[in-house]
């Protein structure tokens, strides 16, 4: 597979990366090394991940990081009631052996793969890890070291490699910097709000009723928006929304009125929606 053809094969899911992008994806699935995605939101960081599986025809395993994320919740936790009522079974089955009992509580079946473990055992597959810079230096640094063995050990139950690495994608919406050490180990791609003609074609091709015309008057109103100083400036995502919500109102057109009434579907904070009308840059 080259570039292109991983380009076309992103496409037929109804994913349009530009040339860099389907570069960085190819590389990274050449390499085997993890694929770092920053960009504002809404620029396809997200959705890249959910489209190579699909593209690929390769399982997408999740692992969606927030604020206080640790191991037990990344990586694997054993489950306790299953244990519990495992134990109180051998003791009413008559008298229990205490290191075969104990031993026998942490077989692989009383272990709850969470996302990291589930692609070692199952890659090859498509590995999401979003928003890592919600996480912590702690969990950073842990995180750092299974994808860099692309493996893992267990105590109970010994080491976990994956036959085959998973093509990882990691994303950032830079709400805070990411170490150095992790980056270093990446394939590194910022991603831009598409150009007015890409973002034409997304719309197009994911709302087979919009017609040219209001899909171009759509992507042009967004981009004068994202020129604000907004809060939250709109990504595709919103792009979407908005032409899907004038549609729903039957709208051929993004005119002043239609526009105001539908203001909802693009931006999200008052301040924005009052910079915007004062602003006066939603149709014209």
């Amino acid at each position: 597979m080259t570039p292109d053809e991983l380009a076309e094969a992103l496409d037929r899911v109804d994913y349009l990366p530009d040339p860099g992008l389907a570069t960085a994806a190819f590389l990274a699935l050449r390499t085997h090394r993890p694929l770092f995605c920053e960009g504002e939101p809404g620029t396809g960081k997200t959705s890249l991940a959910v489209a190579l599986a699909r593209a690929l025809d390769l399982p997408l395993i999740r692992l969606q990081c927030h604020e206080g994320i640790d191991a037990a919740q990344a990586l694997y936790d054993w489950d306790f009631p299953r244990q519990l009522l495992h134990l109180r079974a051998l003791e009413a089955a008559g008298p229990v052996d205490a290191e075969a009992a104990e031993a026998s509580l942490y077989a692989r079946r009383f272990l709850l793969a969470r996302p990291l473990l589930r692609a070692l055992e199952e890659a090859p597959c498509v590995l999401l890890v979003d928003e890592v810079d919600r996480a912590d230096d702690e969990f950073e640094a842990f995180l750092l070291e299974v994808l860099d063995e692309n493996a893992v050990t267990i105590p109970e139950l010994g080491r976990v490699a994956a036959a085959t690495p998973p093509l990882v994608v990691l994303t950032s919406n830079r709400t805070r910097e990411v170490h150095d050490a992790l980056k270093r180990r990446c394939l590194y791609h910022w991603l831009e709000h598409p150009d007015l003609a890409r973002e034409v074609a997304v719309l197009r091709r994911r709302l087979p009723g919009v017609d040219e015309r209001l899909a171009t008057q759509v992507a042009e109103a967004v981009r004068r928006l994202r020129e604000l100083d907004l809060v939250k400036p709109p990504g595709v995502a919103e792009s979407l929304d908005w032409a899907a919500a004038l549609l729903a109102l039957g709208r051929t057109e993004l005119d002043a009125e239609s526009a105001a009434l539908t203001l909802g579907a693009v931006l999200k904070y008052r301040e924005d929606t009052r910079r915007a009308l004062s602003a006066g840059v939603l149709a014209g």
